[in-house]
């Protein structure tokens, strides 16, 4: 219930995964200097899918020939990465790295409200109910200074992170019924249906992109080749093994990754509500996983 005991090179795993896509918000903030949120979308999913496909021919792994199966995974691609990878970097604009990177912390909790409601979904316990509460708590502190403010255009960036945890919680709720698909394979069709719905989409709205700096080049190749066709072997190989409430570990790294990141590289601000809010979400994130009960002696009252 509180997932299998994990190997130390698998905790270090955990660490690398959730500081290299903690590191993904700094990219995002490198790239919307030059790029519009869907051109760093686009090419996110773009240079993503060609490095998936690079590991598929390379390890010879056997391509589904069904159309329809092919539609499926390209439009749960949209779902998962387009418009998420999209609504971030459109944040960001008006978001420091680190509170953005808060804000997707909130994605497990956002998955049990979708599971539960869904229809075949896993219900909340009482536990992941206290997990939730204490998760959106967060994310009204997160929002506390922009309404003291009147800040309403952080109001809307926080808004649209709240959103890419939504899109990632129904595509988690929907990648259950493809468990037949090998995994390697499942990223590159459904990174490479994002790219052919995204790029047309993105040059009618914004046109050729125009990139002049060497640093955006650099970013839009690390955040396609490192922070997700690297990454997506990664997880879908341990994910197995550990369990995903383990994995969930990684989503506790990855707002820290990019706080520290940010204010090293790109001398970001963040406030100290951005702390208490991130840390009311850590305690929620904790109660649905179970570790907080565990710690507290309440693991035999946890199916309550």
């Amino acid at each position: 219930m509180w997932g299998p005991k994990m190997a130390m090179r698998d905790w270090l795993w955990i660490i690398a995964l959730g500081a290299i896509w903690g590191f993904s918000f700094i990219f995002n903030a490198i790239l919307i200097r030059e790029l519009g949120p869907l051109w760093v979308s686009s090419l996110r999913v773009g240079i993503g899918a060609l490095g998936c496909w690079a590991v598929v021919f390379a390890l010879r792994k056997s391509i589904p020939r069904e159309p329809s199966l092919w539609i499926k995974l390209g439009l749960l691609g949209v779902l998962s990465y387009a418009i998420p990878f999209a609504l971030y970097p459109l944040a960001q604009a008006h978001l420091a790295s680190g509170v953005a990177a808060i804000v997707n912390a909130l994605t497990p909790i956002m998955t049990v409200i979708v599971s539960h409601f869904w229809f075949d979904g896993e219900r909340a316990t009482r536990h992941k109910s206290i997990g939730v509460v204490a998760g959106f708590t967060g994310a009204a502190i997160l929002a506390s200074p922009a309404l003291a403010s009147g800040g309403s255009s952080q109001l809307w960036a926080i808004g649209a992170c709240l959103l890419a945890t939504f899109c990632y919680a129904l595509s988690l709720n929907i990648t259950r019924s493809f468990k037949g698909v090998e995994p390697t394979v499942f990223a590159a069709i459904a990174l490479t249906g994002a790219a052919i719905a995204a790029v047309p989409v993105t040059f009618i709205v914004e046109g050729a992109p125009v990139i002049v700096q060497a640093e955006t080049w650099a970013a839009a190749l690390a955040i396609g080749l490192i922070s997700t066709a690297f990454t997506f072997q990664i997880m879908y190989r341990i994910l197995p093994r550990i369990g995903a409430t383990n994995f969930s570990a990684t989503t506790f790294i990855a707002p820290v990754s990019a706080i520290l990141f940010g204010f090293l590289l790109l001398n970001e601000v963040v406030l100290p509500t951005h702390l208490v809010g991130m840390g009311a979400i850590f305690i929620g994130l904790l109660m649905l996983d179970g570790r907080l009960p565990r710690w507290l002696g309440m693991r035999k009252h946890a199916a309550n």
